[in-house]
């Protein structure tokens, strides 16, 4: 059903690290380090300045396939990865797009279910990838036959 989308990517998005967003998603989370937000803490810090928390790349725009379209209801979000080659710093500009991994399928208690894997990558201006994630999108017997149709 999706075999066709593995390998297509998005074209990148700028996104910005905004000092205020990033204080919310910390509240919203729970982690309250003031790494993220206290602009003296930040500077004290071995990276000189404030970052974001781990989970952050969640809120930002990686753009559209062309040609993917999954509903806005009945998916599961299955797992979910991050790797990072450094922290993402507030207020730096970041050009995130996302690319179609695989896709499988596996009989399963609940009927056929659908697994694709997503992997969103963000990048500095440079084009350095500053951070992956991988995630798996599980598609229910009765989404695929809707999108079947």
């Amino acid at each position: 059903m999706f075999k066709d989308q593995i390998g297509k990517k998005s074209a990148k998005v700028k996104n910005i690290v905004e000092r205020g967003v990033v204080k919310k998603f910390a509240e919203a989370i729970g982690d309250l380090h003031p790494i993220y937000y206290d602009e003296e803490v930040g500077e004290k810090s071995r990276y000189k300045k404030n970052i974001a928390p781990p989970t952050f790349p969640r809120v930002f725009d990686y753009g559209f396939i062309e040609g993917l379209h999954l509903p806005n209801k009945g998916l599961i979000h299955g797992e979910q990865s991050f790797h990072y080659n450094r922290p993402l710093f507030v207020g730096e500009e970041i050009y995130c797009y996302t690319t179609i991994k695989n896709y499988f399928e596996k009989k399963g208690s609940f009927g056929e279910m659908g697994f694709l894997v997503i992997e969103n990558i963000g990048e500095d201006a440079a084009g350095k990838v500053i951070f992956s994630s991988t995630s798996t999108v599980i598609i229910s017997e009765a989404v695929r036959k809707v999108l079947a149709k």
